[in-house]
This record gives C-alpha cells, structure tokens and sequence, in this order.
C-alpha cells in the first residue's frame, strides 16, 4: 500500500525551542496528513519548531551526547557510583556493544531529528502556495541545517550510516549503511541550500533559530573532518569575514545564562526553564556534585587539568577555572571540596549556580549548550590553514583564541589581580613548523573547548597513533574497533538493509 509522506501528531510539536516561546502556546488539535497540515504559516513554524527538539538536554540520559564524546576521550570519566547507568561506564572503559543505551538513544535521537526535518521539506515543495514565500523559505532552511547537522554528528559518531533524504515508506526504510564520505556530501548540500535560504540574525522570539552563519560554519566543520583543508581554511575565514560573530571578552561569558545568545554564540540549542512542557536543560543536574543537588556524573580528568598552561610563576589558563571545579578554588560561591569528585575534579560549563536554579528545580536550568561558537570556527580556520601550507593565517587565526584567554584578566574583576595580564601567561604562538604548529592547534582546542563534548571525535580524526596516546589508560580501546560507534542492535534488528 502507499503510504502518505506522514501524519504528524501535533503533540510532538508542542516542544519547540525555548527561542520560540510564542508557538509553544497552541492547542493540540489531532493528526493531519502532511498535505492537510501545511496550509499556513503558523503551522509550517510549528513543523519546523519540532525538528529543533531533539537537540535538547532536557533529559540527560536520552541526549548522551556528552558520553559519547567526552566520558570516552581523555577529558572525563563517567562518575557517580559505580554501577549507576552502567551503559555510561561500559562507554568509559570502551566495552561497547550494539545494545549500549547511549549508543542506541543517541541513534534514535538523531534520526528522529532527520524525520522531523524530512516531514518539513517534504511539506513545503515549490508548489506549496499556503505558505508565505518568506516563511516557507526560511522553514526549508532551517530544516536543511538541522538535517546536516544531525547527519553530522551521526557521521562522526557511528561512520557509516543510511542516508533518508524523504519521509520513507517502511520497504524504503530497508536501506543500507552508506559510505561516511557520502554523508558528508549530503551535509555539504544541505548546508550550501541553507546558506541560500537563512538569514544572517534573527530578532525577538526567533533569537537561537538557525542562520547563515551556523550553516556556514558547519560546512567548515565538514571539510575539516573530511580533511579538505583549503575549503575548511575559505569557509571558516568567510564566517569571520561576515562581521557577525566576534570573541567574548570573557570566556566564562559563553556559559552563564544571563549572557546567552551572545556574539560568540553562532548556533546554541535553547533552553528556557519554568515552561510546560519541560524546556530547560537537565545536565545542571547530572553534571553537579551530589553535596550540591546533583548526580554527580561527568567528572573531568587529571590528564585534561595538565593539558592547561602555566607560566613560570604558576599563573595558569583562566580557562581552567572557568570549567573545571579544582581545590583551593571557589566553586559558585562556595570552597571547592575535591572529594566531591572521585578525580578530584567537576565540569563547570554546564552548571549553574544555586542561586539561579534552586535545588527544588535543578533539572530545569535555562543554560544553553553551544553547539557551534565562533573560537571553535576560528581553531578550525588555524587547524585547515596550518595542514594546507599557510602557517602565516593558522597563527593569525590560533592566536585570537590566546588572546582572548590570557585578557580575561583584563575584563574578569573577579580574577586575581585583575586588571592586568600575568607575565608569560599563553603568549602568541610564533612557531611555523607544521608539525609543531599541529600540536600546539590541538592543544589549544582541547583547552578551549574542553568538556563542550567534542574531544572524543577530535581524538579519532587525528588519526590512530593520536588516538592511542590519549587513550593509553583505557585498555580496552582499540582504534580500529573504537573509532567510530556501532550501529545500534535495534537498527540492526528492524533495517534489513544493513
């Protein structure tokens, strides 16, 4: 039999982002086939509303972005009790099977981004004149960003993958696992086509939506990870031209709440606590200390405290402390007790203090994640120069990032002796040997983008000799096993394809 592209249960749209607020409000009214459901502006932004919901960490455990790409890196282990989400800790000692939970829930959570973003276009064809011009084009772009960045990160996360370009009848569901390379050409047209389609900014209530800028720097993110260094270098260095973006003077200023949506920020998943349904972020919870309402679970690494730099005096990186919980320092207002940690240490991007989210809603925070920020455009723009020959460009580009870090003292009056910047504290790079320059790009990404759930994908694309280095404590991993995830056994079980 045919099947209809789809029924969309409007239950499933009712949890847009927290940016869109004022469609959130609408009454749940039924199932409507997709011909019958696309026939105004309203509903287009609301379709489109629900392919933004799985990126959220309203549920911790459902999004385990954060155990897939940091807890298996060398930058944090699984912590609370042992025993407790097991699946996490099986991830942390890389004894990793197709039924793994966090493998399975991060598959489904991505391809159930892919539907909702495939029930969009297939929705608002050229001939759909229900729609108005303007808010059809942006809804088709906002769909084909978000389907590129959910193929992305399924790309990078379990290599090969199928590919569904259209709401699938079940027979065209049996699909086969593509080449990762055919992936990423996808990305590159889905980015390129909302590049076309997207706005530069947004304003009031659509703030945090997808922009030009965002689907620009994804496709940058794309060529690095497909190592085609000059188009990664070209593209990256077109998102700082545009003049939209520019570095915070403060790094902690990426991950407190009150200064969201900033300039740095080129595209973040939303979060807005006190809302029904539940919009707020819930790794506030997960991540925190238990003496501070928390589960305790996401502990940073000896191994990536060490990774910071130091001046002879024994001044260190105030990205240190903007993200890592350590002894001897204030942790939101209180002393910080290394044995709330069994490191030693606790993430801080994610938190939020007690005084902003009280104990009686910790789960409900309304801190965004930063899924893109323009630093990490910047280290991709030094990254793809320096491997493409142009060691002049990688140090221009790799040398803001320093800049910035080291002139917190400057901005940050709650820094020691603020006000001026220590003596030796992370100079300028001057080095333009490749190979040297290589290793102080990686270092310097691994700081600045510390625990923001990216390192384990950094790790496996520099390739197996990097790899078996900074995973030289887990040994159960194997590069060629561990590189990428395994396809989860329910895929396995319903995709005979495969």
């Amino acid at each position: 039999m045919k099947i209809q592209p789809t029924a969309l249960l409007l239950g499933a749209l009712l949890f847009g982002t927290g940016g869109c607020k004022t469609f959130l409000d609408q009454p749940v009214l039924g199932q409507y086939e997709a011909g019958q459901f696309f026939t105004s502006d309203t509903n287009a932004i609301l379709a489109v509303n629900a392919a933004y919901v799985p990126l959220s960490f309203r549920d911790a455990s459902s999004n385990a972005l954060w155990v897939l790409g940091d807890v298996a890196s060398d930058d944090a282990v699984k912590g609370s009790n042992p025993g407790d989400q097991a699946d996490f800790e099986n991830i942390d000692i890389f004894n990793i099977t197709p039924i793994n939970a966090a493998v399975e829930a991060q598959w489904r959570r991505y391809y159930d981004g892919v539907f909702k973003c495939n029930v969009v276009l297939d929705g608002l064809p050229d001939g759909n004149t229900s729609i108005t011009a303007s808010v059809r084009q942006q809804a088709v772009g906002q769909a084909q960003f978000l389907r590129a960045y959910y193929y992305f990160q399924l790309a990078a996360i379990y290599g090969n993958v199928p590919l569904r370009l259209k709401v699938e009848t079940p027979e065209e569901l049996q699909s086969p696992a593509l080449p990762q390379a055919q992936i990423y050409a996808q990305v590159e047209a889905d980015c390129q086509a909302a590049m076309a389609a997207l706005p530069a900014t947004w304003t009031g209530a659509d703030v945090g939506r997808a922009t030009k800028g965002a689907a620009m720097a994804l496709l940058a993110k794309t060529y690095l990870f497909e190592q085609k260094w000059a188009l990664a270098a070209t593209t990256a260095q077109a998102v700082e031209a545009s003049g939209t973006y520019s570095l915070l003077p403060v790094f902690a200023n990426n991950f407190r709440a009150a200064t969201k949506n900033n300039a740095e920020a080129i595209f973040s998943v939303q979060h807005t606590s006190g809302l029904s349904p539940n919009q707020g972020n819930n790794l506030n919870q997960w991540f925190a200390p238990r003496p501070q309402n928390g589960y305790g679970f996401f502990y940073p690494t000896q191994s990536l405290v060490n990774n910071y730099e130091r001046t002879s005096a024994g001044v260190v990186d105030p990205r240190l402390d903007y993200t890592v919980g350590r002894s001897g320092q204030s942790f939101f207002g209180v002393p910080f007790d290394p044995s709330w940690s069994s490191t030693g240490y606790v993430s801080k991007k994610h938190l939020q203090p007690l005084t902003e989210i009280p104990t009686t809603t910790k789960g409900d925070g309304n801190l965004n994640y930063q899924a893109i920020r323009y630093a990490d455009v910047l280290l991709m723009d030094a990254e793809a120069s320096n491997e493409a020959g142009n060691s002049a460009n990688a140090l221009k580009a790799l040398n803001q990032v320093r800049k910035r870090a080291r002139e917190s003292y400057i901005y940050d009056t709650t820094l020691p002796n603020a006000g001026t910047v220590p003596t030796g504290l992370l100079p300028d790079v001057t080095v333009t040997d490749q190979s040297q320059l290589r290793d102080a790009i990686r270092r310097e990404r691994r700081a600045e983008l510390a625990l923001e759930f990216q390192r384990f994908f950094d790790i496996t694309r520099y390739g197996q000799a990097y790899a078996q280095q900074a995973l030289a404590d887990r040994p159960n991993f194997n590069y060629a096993r561990n590189r990428f995830y395994p396809i989860p056994q329910s895929e396995r079980d319903t995709n005979k394809g495969l």
